[in-house]
């Protein structure tokens, strides 16, 4: 049976979301701390990447040195917030990037903002209001901060990676490096670093499926499709991944924080859907 180059995109894209979206229950069943983690993942992943890549050269520009750094940072708060609060929180922060991404495009780009698209972010910024209302203990307020800040750089990673004639795939293998090589000393201080068959186990389904094959399979499947389609496919991760954290670990988000998620997940999707829109009508 054939499958078009579009169904097979479709394909590639969800398995990603549904990859990504494995984070939170592997961290939390992970005793190490956050720089350990993601020194372990980003170690497999470069195996993976540079097995993927079949020799080719890692081609360095300033741009994706930039992006790299981004991508670093935002493994490294993401992963910190997953320990400090609830994994749908720190996920759902971390999808706020496309405010961040916006406020770039008018106050750097100058390019004129839409009454609508205003409206809309603003409505994503009451879901993160309310996920962090949700979490007011020191702990909690910490984790979603590093959330927040890691939609920041995730945002950054966008707008490095998004450039034009960019080998983006040569900034995410660097990034790895950088990430692998700057968490790495975490393991001489790290208290709770133990190497019992279920850390390995969730150490290996980290690297290997939520980030290497995942990586693997965004980067072929975003060549196939649309960006606006890619980044719906995509808000299946915030939706998957408090499930398994749920089903491994009993951890439920408190009210203020589901209903967060959701105001933030439906701004995102309309904010794509108005920008496809827009754009259509555009060309």
């Amino acid at each position: 049976m054939h499958i078009s180059q579009t169904a097979k995109g479709r394909l590639l894209i969800i398995s990603t979301a549904l990859l990504w979206g494995l984070a939170g229950v592997c961290v939390k069943s992970i005793p190490w701390s956050a720089f350990s983690i993601m020194s372990a993942r980003c170690m497999i992943c470069i195996l993976i990447l540079s097995v993927s890549r079949r020799g080719r050269r890692l081609k360095i520009t300033k741009r994706n040195v930039a992006g790299a750094v981004m991508e670093s940072l935002t493994g490294i708060l993401y992963m910190s917030s997953i320990k400090l609060t609830t994994a749908a929180t720190a996920i759902v922060l971390q999808y706020t990037a496309p405010v961040f991404v916006f406020l770039y495009a008018v106050f750097v780009q100058k390019n004129k903002p839409r009454l609508r698209d205003i409206l809309i972010l603003c409505t994503v910024f009451g879901g993160c209001v309310l996920s962090f209302a949700d979490g007011l203990a020191p702990q909690n307020l910490l984790g979603n901060l590093l959330g927040l800040a890691s939609g920041m750089t995730f945002a950054g990673q966008i707008i490095f990676f998004g450039e034009k004639n960019e080998d983006a795939d040569s900034g995410i293998l660097l990034g790895n490096i950088i990430s692998a090589v700057v968490c790495f000393p975490a393991f001489f201080f790290d208290r709770h670093l133990d190497f019992s068959t279920k850390t390995i186990f969730w150490v290996l389904v980290l690297g290997v499926f939520q980030y290497g094959l995942a990586n693997l399979c965004f980067a072929h499947g975003c060549t196939k499709l649309k960006k606006t389609e890619t980044s719906l496919l995509l808000t299946i991760e915030p939706i998957f991944n408090p499930i398994p954290v749920w089903l491994v670990t009993g951890e439920i988000p408190g009210p203020l924080a589901i209903a967060g998620f959701f105001v933030v997940i439906a701004g995102i999707t309309a904010y794509t859907l108005t920008r496809s829109a827009s754009a259509a009508r555009e060309q």
